[in-house]
């Protein structure tokens, strides 16, 4: 693992293994003087009071956090989210990958997923997990609004768009699931290390 000096009050620690991503997260948040750890699709950045620990130190806790690719990085139950699976790509994706839609929908429901990390928009979860007979590639051109609650997949991630945006992610289905709330705390509904599972409504 590469652990580098990122200013004077923060590290990026990069493992050789991108699926470790969130239990290093989860690993970072508990050593001493943490003010937070940031996922990344490869990297963690840990944010630290320099008052209370130190680059080394930070670099020392992670060296000893014991990190396996098969282990969720929380233990609390898996989020369900809903889904009605009705997407506007569903029967070219599912033909596409020689599966029938009913296939493709027990692959995807049937596998519990762990969010890597969050971006593109609030709320927005990449989640890992996803069968490697559903890695698809983008869409060759990106629609220009994607309605919020779409479950989508591309490369070896899912994922739901928390609200209506563009987006070039395959669409297989929606939920009525509230992704991002600001007056919920935290506001989103998936975080780093959350381990989820996808429900036919």
């Amino acid at each position: 693992m590469k652990v580098l000096p990122y200013g004077e009050r923060a590290v990026l620690a990069e493992p050789d293994d991108p699926h470790l991503v969130p239990g290093l997260r989860a690993a970072a948040a508990d050593a001493a003087g943490v003010i937070d750890a940031v996922a990344g699709a490869c990297t963690v950045l840990v944010v630290f009071d320099p008052a209370r620990t130190s680059a080394a130190a930070i670099r020392d806790a992670l060296d000893r956090a014991e990190l396996h690719v098969d282990a969720p990085a929380e233990s609390s139950p898996a989020v369900e989210v809903p889904v009605v699976y009705d997407g506007a790509d569903l029967a070219s994706v599912a033909a596409n990958v020689d599966l029938s839609p009913s296939q493709l929908i027990d692959l995807h429901t049937g596998a519990e997923y762990t969010v890597r990390f969050c971006g593109f928009s609030p709320g927005f979860a990449y989640l890992d997990g996803l069968d490697p007979r559903l890695h698809v590639a983008r869409r060759a051109s990106p629609r220009t609004a994607v309605p919020a609650g779409s479950v989508a997949i591309a490369g070896e991630f899912t994922g739901v768009y928390p609200r209506s945006s563009p987006g070039g992610w395959q669409l297989l289905g929606r939920t009525d699931a509230q992704l991002w709330e600001v007056t919920r705390d935290p506001p989103a509904l998936l975080t780093p290390g959350t381990r989820v599972r996808f429900v036919p409504a």
